[in-house]
């Protein structure tokens, strides 16, 4: 994703601004609802704009974004979509470290129907083998707040990436 400045971001074709937004966040309605408020002013506000839409929106839009992100350990993927550094340490991880997720994350999805959403960056793969261990317990909507909150995390990343003062 290339940075662009707040006036570049605000000088482009909304169409534009929806595309950079739907690759820090793939939902519609949550691009959509920042558009609407206007111009942006600052990171932060862009930030705090993002938190209030996503917390505002439902299960079918949270289920829109979690479908956008590869699976956690899922390298080829993770190549062809995103820098390694949005999947923490996955990349180093050793094979057996690695099926372990993969396996626990075919289970997370078939018991949640929706894959293991975690803000990754800095995490190494035992941390989130360990995570995913962990949640895969929770109920089903346990675990669309977790994701949900997981999502935001890794929206306010990435948005922090796409714009500079």
């Amino acid at each position: 994703m290339t940075p662009h400045t707040l006036k570049q971001f605000n000088q482009l074709a909304p169409e534009q601004q929806r595309h950079l937004l739907m690759d820090c966040c793939h939902c519609s309605r949550w691009a959509e609802r920042l558009l609407e408020l206007g111009p942006v002013i600052s990171i932060g506000q862009i930030q705090n704009r993002a938190f209030k839409a996503w917390s505002k929106l439902d299960e079918s839009d949270y289920l829109e974004a979690f479908a956008a992100h590869p699976r956690i350990g899922d390298l080829q993927r993770m190549k062809e979509k995103f820098t390694s550094a949005e999947q923490g340490q996955v990349a180093h991880a050793d094979e057996d470290t690695l099926e372990e997720l993969q396996r626990l994350n075919d289970n997370y999805y078939e018991k949640f129907g929706f894959i293991f959403i975690i803000c990754a960056s800095g995490k190494s793969a035992r941390e989130m083998l360990a995570a995913i261990a962990s949640r895969i317990e929770n109920s089903r909507e346990q675990e669309i707040k977790n994701a949900a909150g997981e999502q935001a995390k890794i929206t306010r990343l990435r948005l922090t990436n796409l714009l500079t003062a």
